[in-house]
């Protein structure tokens, strides 16, 4: 059964900066792409960052590009998402995610591609 562990989340002002890290158990990591998605209080969840097997071309969503990093280590079995300049509105709780499909060609962004979500943790940035 596979199954992933976020943690690194907390309170930060604007402009700072949290690393979160996910860990994967279960499956054999590196044939998987990993990703990041976060909800905010009362809206969907959305996607954030994803990067595949092989840590080739990361994909990122237009609202974190240039400030979110995602990188893996496959021999630790973990995938990172480091935030920085981080806004109010970038307040949500971020889940990680495995996707479905072995060895994608591409880093996956839509939800239904991923599976075996973690519980979340919850990012608040004060302004």
């Amino acid at each position: 059964q596979v199954q992933v562990a976020e943690s690194g989340g907390g309170l930060v002002q604007a402009g700072g900066s949290l690393r979160l890290s996910c860990a994967a158990s279960g499956t054999t990591f590196s044939y998987y792409g990993m990703g990041w998605f976060r909800q905010a209080p009362g809206k969907e969840r959305e996607f954030v960052a994803s990067i595949k097997w092989n840590a080739g071309d990361p994909a990122y969503a237009d609202s974190v590009k240039d400030r979110f990093t995602i990188s893996r280590d496959n021999d630790k079995n973990m995938v990172s998402l480091q935030m920085n300049s981080l806004k109010p509105e970038d307040t949500a709780v971020y889940y990680c995610a495995v996707d479905r499909a072995m060895l994608r060609a591409v880093a996956a962004r839509m939800e239904n591609d991923f599976h075996a979500w973690g519980q979340g943790t919850l990012v608040t940035v004060s302004s």
